[in-house]
């Protein structure tokens, strides 16, 4: 259960930096004209951009390689669960004392589930239409 929430805090934290980066205006190169939040899923959007259906299947079939071939404990020498690195990403890691790891856990894993929260909270105002009161500098 632990991996599960770790892993779903990495994707919510991710979630949130799309959302405000996409929402503040910024856009991959042929994808301008998408708009942002849930109006991207709509069919129209779809429509007039030509470039989007390639964009979203790549994206797609990225996530399902990562998540099938790469994000998996595949030498069985996990320290904790969500920890992929498969002894061949280490970023110093195994250089910290118990306690320091503990804590850098213990703190990515209150992010994650305050970005879970985020993200949620985040999709609620926009189907609610205010959106734009809680984030009013963005340039949307």
């Amino acid at each position: 259960m632990r991996e599960v929430e770790v892993k779903h805090g990495r994707i919510a934290m991710l979630a949130v930096v799309g959302y405000l980066t996409t929402y503040g205006g910024t856009r991959l190169d042929g994808m301008e004209s998408m708009p942002s939040g849930f109006a991207a899923l709509s069919p129209s959007a779809w429509a007039e951009n030509p470039v989007a259906k390639s964009q979203i299947y790549g994206t797609v079939l990225f996530i399902a390689f990562m998540e099938f071939c790469v994000m998996k404990d595949h030498l069985g020498r996990a320290e904790f669960p969500g920890d992929y690195r498969n002894g061949g990403f280490d970023l110093g890691w195994d250089n910290f004392d118990e306690k320091t790891k503990l804590r850098k856990r213990s703190i990515e894993l209150n992010n994650g589930r305050a970005a879970q929260m985020g993200i949620l909270g985040l999709m609620v105002h926009e189907k609610l239409g205010n959106i734009d009161v809680i984030l009013p500098l963005a340039a949307h």
